[in-house]
């Protein structure tokens, strides 16, 4: 196997990572898919994947899956693709610090961690990518989606960094942005906020009532909404332009509010945002 080929994926139980899993294979990439759950990784194997469990708030499991993915390589990695992570819905207010930082364990130092791992390796060999999967919410704020807000926002900040860091070495950074895509991202956001928030005891309790019922509609939950093979043509592009660009948008959205925070000062874009 060509080692230009190999990639590892982090969150493939389902959605985008599992779309971007099968969408490399069929193109002849070796795809290390990996996944939280051990049932996820049983079923990823049964489909054909060289899969390993590897959870983002877990640094033993964060070394050990970096760890057998480079030794199956012969220490080399072509590609990572930074895509587990979710979203803690809430008002700020009603979130604890715990809430916060479970989720900047998963959607930041955990793919920190991740990544510095495999850094030495696209080093030595002289090239490679990292390609983060972020977010509309990483450079736009909503309402009750703070602690995903600050956690792309920083994960942004990180990545910026990284490719000035890496300049020079072959080594390339990419951030895909996507709005909304179809997954199984609010089933997940659903569970966590069930976990954190009090709602009958906020002053945010009409606003959650409408939110959780938003968050068990079947279907597209907001306009736009495209599937996850969106994000594939789009991780194609980082991961096979000569020169990949810093950044990849991906539905509608993106491209509007990457032009209206361009060009509207910050109280008109408030107002905007508010209307959501």
């Amino acid at each position: 196997m060509n080692p230009a080929k190999t990639i590892l994926i982090t969150g493939c139980s389902s959605g985008i990572g599992l779309c971007c899993a099968r969408g490399l294979r069929e193109r002849g990439y070796r795809v290390f898919a990996t996944a939280r759950r051990p049932k996820d990784v049983e079923s990823l194997r049964a489909e054909g994947f060289e899969s390993f469990r590897l959870d983002l708030a877990d640094s033993a499991s964060i070394h050990q899956a970096a760890d057998g993915v480079l030794e199956a390589t012969g220490g080399q990695l072509y590609a990572l693709f930074n895509n587990g992570a979710y979203g803690q819905a809430g008002a700020l207010e009603d979130l604890s610090r715990e809430a916060l930082r479970e989720q900047f364990e998963t959607n930041l130092f955990g793919t920190h961690e991740l990544t510095n791992r495999v850094i030495p390796a696209m080093r030595r060999q002289g090239y490679g990518r990292i390609v983060q999967n972020s977010s509309l919410l990483g450079f736009v704020a909503l309402a009750y989606r703070g602690a995903y807000n600050a956690s792309k926002y920083a994960l942004e900040g990180l990545s910026d960094t990284l490719r000035l860091e890496l300049a020079g070495s072959g080594v390339y950074v990419s951030l895909i942005e996507p709005g909304p895509i179809l997954s199984r991202f609010r089933d997940n956001s659903l569970a966590t906020y069930r976990k954190h928030v009090d709602s009958e005891r906020s002053v945010h309790r009409d606003k959650y009532l409408a939110t959780e019922e938003r968050l068990q509609k079947p279907g597209a939950a907001v306009p736009f909404t495209l599937g996850p093979e969106a994000v594939l043509k789009k991780l194609i592009l980082a991961l096979e332009a000569k020169r990949p660009k810093a950044r990849y948008y991906v539905t509608f959205p993106t491209y509007l509010f990457r032009g209206l925070k361009r060009i509207l000062p910050d109280p008109a874009l408030d107002w905007v945002l508010r209307r959501i």
